[in-house]
């Protein structure tokens, strides 16, 4: 069986983005891109929002050499697309339209071949998928930054309860925090204990 997991870049207060900011909030270092260039291959999941934003960075403005390793193996890795206001055929090499409910499709997909099925941001759709149950993993690279006049998408607006199992963990460049888990959904908060 494949794995989910939810994978987001973040601000220290919680935001995917930030107007005015670039990509990685300009922060990225090389213990971070060293990283980035060794994670296993992944099925990349998004929304078309997420979508349109990455496409146009891959195929935007030249990239710091340090930035197209990662670039070139984001167009080259398979990409899975949640939309009903896209059109296909989609321009962005490997990518597939799905156009049903997400949910059903994941963990569809979870259940055939194997692999790591990874969210690509996609705020929604990770909160999709975080509700039904079906993550398996839950990655936060924090950046050391706090965006609270221009940050955009706060991710963990709208989010259930969520129980997070602490399984790695580490520093980039002496400033980049990766928390990783296992999160279980509860039902609420858990019930004080009784005398």
């Amino acid at each position: 069986m494949r794995e989910l997991m939810i994978d987001f870049g973040t601000t220290l207060d919680g935001y995917a983005s930030g107007e005015g900011w670039p990509g990685w909030w300009g922060l990225e270092g090389p213990e971070y891109l060293a990283w980035l260039g060794e994670q296993p291959p992944v099925t990349y999941l998004m929304g078309a929002n997420t979508y349109r934003v990455m496409h146009g960075f891959a195929g935007g403005e030249p990239h710091p050499a340090e930035e197209e390793a990662s670039v070139d193996e984001l167009t080259r890795a398979p990409k899975v697309v949640f939309s009903a206001s896209l059109e296909e055929p989609l321009t962005w090499a490997n990518t597939t339209l799905v156009r049903g409910d997400a949910v059903q499709a994941v963990r569809a997909m979870k259940e055939e071949g194997s692999g790591i099925l990874s969210t690509l941001g996609s705020v929604s759709l990770s909160r999709s998928l975080l509700r039904a149950g079906i993550v398996d993993r839950f990655r936060v690279v924090m950046f050391p930054v706090i965006t609270g006049a221009t940050g955009a998408e706060r991710i963990y607006d709208g989010y259930p309860d969520v129980a997070l199992d602490m399984i790695d963990h580490r520093t980039f460049d002496g400033r980049t925090q990766l928390v990783e888990y296992r999160p279980r959904v509860l039902e609420g908060p858990p019930l004080a204990p009784t005398a």
